[in-house]
Parts: C-alpha cells; sequence; structure tokens
C-alpha cells in the first residue's frame, strides 16, 4: 500500500489547494501512507504542500501493523509529523498476542501522541462485535498504561462505544476522530470531557445533524482533521484528500460555529497542541 493511494479513493485528482489560511493549524488525523507517501522524500514534499497552506504539522495514523511501523518511521523523517499507532477495528481479528507485543513497543516511541485509532465500526463486517470489543478494551488499557491519548473510530456504533469506555475507564484524554454522530452524541462527548474532532463530512450539504453537532462541542474539546486521503471536503467531494485540504473544512466549520476563521484556528490550534502535548511547530 504504501506509496500508492489508497485504492478505496474513487477519484484519484487531488484537490485544489485552498487560500491559505493566515493563522496555522493541525491536521489531528490523516494518514500519509494512505496519501501516497513511501519515504522521507514523499512526506517533506506532502508537508511542503500543507505548510504553504497554513497546515503546521500533522498526526499520520496507522490502519493495520505494517502502518504502524511505516507511521513511526515517518514520525522520525520529519519534525512536524507525529504518529498515532493502533489496529484499526475492521482488524481486530489480528490482533494476536505477537501483534499486541509490537503494537506495544511502537506506542512507546515518544514521537507516537496517541494510541489508536480503535473502537468499533459495525458498517463492515470484517471482524465481529466481540472481537472489536476486546481489541477496544485492550487499546483503551494500552492507552492507560503509556498516559496516552486513545483515539477512537466509531462508525454505526455510538451507543455501544460509549459504554465500552464507560464499562473499561476511559485514559485522560479520548478522542473522536472524524466524529459521525448528532448533537446528543456529541454532548454526552462534552459531558464526559472526551475531545471531539471534525472532518470533511461536516461541510457535506446533507450533514445537517453532524452541523448541529459541531455547534455543541466547547472549544477546549474540539479538533479539526483530513483523514487524508479519504473524506475530501466540499466542494471537491469524492476527490484525493491530502492534509493541505484541511482549510476548507476550517472555513466550513468556522461558518457553522459563527466565529471568524482566524479565531477558530487559533481555539483549534490550542486543543490540539494540548491533546497531543505539541511543541511549537
Amino acid at each position: 500500500m504504501t506509496g500508492d493511494v489508497h485504492p478505496a479513493v474513487a477519484d484519484r485528482t487531488l484537490v485544489p489547494a485552498p487560500e491559505p489560511l493566515a493563522v496555522p493549524v493541525i491536521d489531528a488525523h490523516t494518514h500519509l501512507d494512505a496519501c501516497g507517501c513511501a519515504d522521507a522524500d514523499d512526506v517533506a514534499a506532502t508537508m511542503a504542500r500543507a505548510a504553504a497552506v497554513g497546515v503546521q504539522g500533522a498526526i499520520t495514523v496507522a490502519d493495520d501493523l505494517a502502518s504502524a511501523r511505516w507511521v513511526v518511521q515517518a514520525a522520525g523523517w520529519h519534525p512536524s509529523v507525529y504518529a498515532a499507532v493502533g489496529l484499526h477495528p475492521t482488524r481486530a481479528d489480528r490482533l494476536d498476542e505477537a501483534a499486541r507485543a509490537e503494537l506495544e513497543l511502537l506506542a512507546a516511541d515518544p514521537r507516537v501522541v496517541a494510541v489508536g485509532e480503535t473502537g468499533l465500526d459495525y458498517y463492515w463486517d470484517y471482524a465481529g462485535p466481540a472481537e472489536q470489543a476486546d481489541a477496544f478494551a485492550w487499546h483503551i488499557d494500552l492507552a492507560k498504561r503509556l498516559g496516552k491519548p486513545l483515539m477512537i473510530h466509531d462508525r454505526d456504533a455510538h451507543d455501544d462505544v460509549l459504554a465500552i469506555l464507560r464499562s473499561q475507564g476511559p485514559p485522560d484524554t479520548v478522542i473522536f476522530h472524524c466524529f459521525s454522530g448528532d448533537a446528543a452524541m456529541a454532548a454526552a462527548c462534552a459531558d464526559a470531557g472526551y475531545v471531539v474532532s471534525f472532518a470533511g463530512p461536516v461541510s457535506f450539504r446533507n450533514a445537517r445533524s453532524l452541523v448541529e453537532a459541531a455547534t455543541v462541542v466547547p472549544n477546549e474539546l474540539l479538533m479539526v482533521e483530513t483523514d487524508a486521503p479519504f473524506l475530501t471536503p466540499h466542494p471537491h467531494r469524492g476527490k484525493r484528500n491530502e492534509p493541505f485540504a484541511l482549510p476548507y473544512t476550517v472555513r466550513a466549520l468556522a461558518q457553522i460555529r459563527s466565529v471568524a476563521v482566524d479565531e477558530l484556528c487559533h481555539t483549534v490550534m490550542l486543543t490540539t497542541r494540548t491533546v497531543y502535548g505539541l511543541p511549537d511547530l
């Protein structure tokens, strides 16, 4: 997979570059390997495109074990790239003892700033609910033992994700990446102190419940992401996404929350650096 754009991206035409942001932000969740990055030069070129429009850094997130190895390498190749390590819930059936041991070593790397993405995905059927729940619980425990944020993938499983977090006891910091719930779910996350990260779908014209959710998340729990190469924001939905496309989502979110773009950028930058413990980039 590394070096090629992920096959799930229907249109491999790269989204046009947006107008640069005046105040920088960080892409809270992306997949640089799935964007086509294979080596340090690819990562540098991708991050140069991002920096040119005000996206100052990125968290590149593992999908499977091979990806987990790669994202840790990538975080060492570039000073504005950090990593998150875990096994996606659709791959929960691959979390054997050897995988657990290797993931634990990788997640302990100082350039790894979160454990994940983990959680539940009831849309795809690659791994059963019981396997996913067991893997989720293991990732929760790993995040607590390492003292790192937990990055959650939640698709069509809101109630069960919240229930497992309650039953296991969450780590100090929980991130709902690419939030897909409604306003009630967002309020429940806020009440629990969970961080909510919005991706391109918040800009979609038919995303009414997501737009409502975006108005209730407090500033200190708000982040933005691309989830690139997936979920390219409006008006370029369906094209290949990359971290430099983040300003499209930032501007849509600012409009939804009725705040100036620069104000939103300050807000999400502070939250992102606080959540991940990032220095000035």
